[in-house]
């Protein structure tokens, strides 16, 4: 475990006006708590600590924190939060924490692939899964990053948490956990397109009748044909009812 310091002095000034002012300083207010202590409010020079995270300082690096130059009030510490600008990313508050060198932490650490997958270079996706891996260990202990090797993964083949081992952590990550996998390439498919034969249909005419209907039509106009029929008979046969008569 590398060792870094961070220069930071105690905070008297609180308030939102002040706290704009030491922005605009070049400054970034930050507290420091824990170890079962009250928290103290502290500030950072903004260059100092920019330069401290570029170096590759992430929150589970522990930080020696000397505050106001005097080697009573060192800190370890870790980074717990870092307030940005939602809009220009510009950082806005540090929250630090101290911790005993004595004591078990719970820190997530980050996940690295390293190597090319097999089943890739035969047209697999690597599918990472999960990103850290929460331990506990003593702070002594932390490892800075968990390196995985996936260059043996063939198509279908994976790494679950249960196979990584650290000598001096505990994983608390449900060890059924899928770390990283190589699915095979998704194949998509074109619908076939089936040609349906447009049937051109008639302009349908409003008050002409459809053949259909015509044919139902006729048992009626032959009934009132047959009605009309009627009358001519019996009339037929009046002059000779009255023949018989006489």
């Amino acid at each position: 475990m590398k060792d870094v310091s961070l220069q930071a002095k105690t905070r008297d000034k609180k308030g939102t006006q002040a706290v704009k002012k030491m922005r605009r300083n070049g400054v970034i207010p930050a507290v420091v708590y824990g170890a079962s202590e009250d928290s103290i409010p502290l500030e950072v020079d903004e260059r100092s600590f920019v330069k401290l995270l570029r170096s590759g300082v992430s929150e589970n690096v522990i930080l020696t924190l000397k505050i106001d130059d005097d080697s009573s009030k060192d800190k370890k510490v870790l980074i717990r939060e870092i307030q940005h600008d939602p809009v220009w990313g510009k950082i806005l508050h540090v929250d630090f924490q101290h911790i005993s060198m004595e004591k078990k932490i719970t820190i997530s650490i980050p996940v690295h692939l390293v190597g090319t997958a097999a089943g890739v270079t035969e047209g697999g996706i690597l599918q990472p899964n999960i990103r850290e891996l929460e331990v506990e260990c003593l702070p002594g202990d932390i490892p800075e990053r968990l390196e995985v090797d996936v260059s043996h993964l063939n198509i279908g083949d994976g790494i679950h948490v249960k196979d990584i081992r650290l000598e001096k952590a505990a994983i608390l990550t449900d060890p059924e956990g899928s770390l990283v996998s190589v699915v095979p390439p998704t194949v998509f498919k074109e619908p076939e397109v089936k040609v349906a034969e447009e049937v051109a249909a008639e302009p349908e005419v409003v008050g002409e009748e459809k053949p259909e209907e015509a044919k139902e039509e006729k048992p009626e106009k032959e009934t009132k044909a047959e009605k009309k029929e009627e009358p001519k008979k019996k009339e037929a046969a009046k002059p000779e009812e009255k023949k018989e008569k006489k």
